[in-house]
């Protein structure tokens, strides 16, 4: 579970979406249709789009090198992505920018580079989007977009002090709040915790921020603002914050947020009616297999008891059918076998490559939990000295034994 980057509210940014990507790059070579009647390509059909989507769809058949129309197509798919936890759009949404796979970087159109980038991002092509990313800022250094992708991405890899700079280009060519609230997540994560709840609370007072259609950017600055309370060991204050942002707008990156918290706190119970509503994504079916198990459903008796257990591990299993996949959902699969399978072995194997990839806090909490469920004091280690390396404070971590 990544924090998406979004130029209107953070809170708004898988070897199966690669497979499809794949399946779209094979055709790659564009052809011109005899006429504006042929059917060139059979887009798949996605319940519930809007009319304006299906005909945004319709266009990039028949202009797939118009950038505009691609870039659309591009975005609507990989918000399909997000909301449904099916990556598979994903892929499609590589597929819409298929037109310039084979144009080098330098003459390929900047937007394209970003929006590339922005999949690259969600598929965990870290490298790749960075690459992607400098290259499309070496031409439009004002595009904030790319700089607050930039800046999320080189989070997510336990690189501060390079987020701190796409913060601060961030904040030279965007809004000052995004500017502002990029250093203030950065600042909670090296422990200046004060600092960050400062900044964070100070946008939130913000008068222009009040208003039903600011109801995304909200929800983003109290997200962040609940994950600075968790860092803190500030459990109160970070429900609470975690509740607001709820009230505020709801969005599948919150709601998992709030589910593990809910997680660690106890109180199991409740996150099933949290995601009730939600698509039956890998990581949904994970939380809801957790509070599971430690209510101890299956074991009661209950209808349906272990369901969503049983549904993710043939998930991971046919994903393990393909090569290379596995370090993309170790994490996933580190919390399952931790906290679902009783397996800690498992669990510290997965936790232990997942951390070579990605190092956001739950990664080194689950490495934690994991050396010490395991009672590995080698990998106990291992965390304290990564944490030190990367400059990551975090009071749960602390506090597993």
């Amino acid at each position: 579970m990544r924090r998406p980057a979004s130029a209107t509210a953070w809170a708004a940014i898988a070897a199966l979406a690669m497979a499809a990507f794949a399946a779209h790059a094979a055709h790659a070579a564009p052809r011109v249709p005899a006429s504006d009647d042929e059917v060139v390509e059979t887009l798949p059909v996605v319940a519930g789009w809007s009319s304006e989507q299906q005909r945004l769809r319709r266009d990039l058949a028949q202009r797939p090198k118009d950038e505009a129309t691609a870039i659309a197509a591009a975005s609507a798919y990989l918000e399909l992505a997000r909301e449904q936890g099916d990556a598979r759009y994903a892929g499609y949404a590589m597929g819409a920018l298929q037109a310039w796979e084979a144009t080098p970087l330098a003459q390929t159109p900047p937007a394209v580079l970003v929006m590339r980038a922005t999949v690259a991002q969600f598929l965990h092509d870290f490298d790749g989007a960075e690459a992607t990313l400098k290259a499309a800022l070496a031409r439009r250094p004002n595009d904030a977009q790319a700089w607050i992708t930039l800046a999320t991405i080189l989070r997510v890899r336990g690189r501060y002090n390079e987020s701190d700079a796409a913060c601060r280009s961030l904040g030279r060519v965007g809004p000052a709040l995004y500017g502002i609230a990029c250093l203030a997540e950065n600042a909670g994560l090296r422990g200046n915790h004060a600092d960050a709840r400062e900044a964070l609370q100070s946008l939130l007072a913000d008068p222009a921020l009040r208003g039903p259609d600011k109801a995304g950017t909200r929800q983003w600055l109290l997200t962040s603002l609940a994950e600075v309370e968790e860092l803190a060991g500030r459990r109160e204050q970070a429900d609470a914050a975690y509740r607001k942002a709820v009230a505020a707008q709801r969005s599948g990156y919150l709601l998992l947020a709030y589910s593990d918290y809910l997680q660690r706190v106890g109180r199991h119970a409740e996150i099933p009616k949290l995601l009730a509503d939600e698509a039956r994504s890998d990581a949904v079916l994970l939380r809801l297999a957790i509070a599971a198990a430690a209510r101890g459903t299956r074991t009661q008796g209950a209808p349906n008891a272990g369901s969503e257990a049983d549904e993710l591990r043939l998930r991971f299993e046919a994903a393990a059918l393909r090569p290379g996949t596995t370090a993309l959902h170790a994490r996933e699969e580190a919390m399952f076998a931790l906290d679902v399978q009783n397996d800690p072995k498992r669990a510290l194997e997965l936790a232990r490559l997942n951390v070579r990839l990605q190092r956001e806090p739950i990664d080194l909490l689950v490495f934690a939990r994991a050396a010490s469920a395991a009672n590995d004091n080698t990998a106990r280690g291992e965390v304290k000295a990564l944490m030190q390396q990367i400059g990551l404070k975090d009071a749960r971590v602390d506090a597993t034994p």
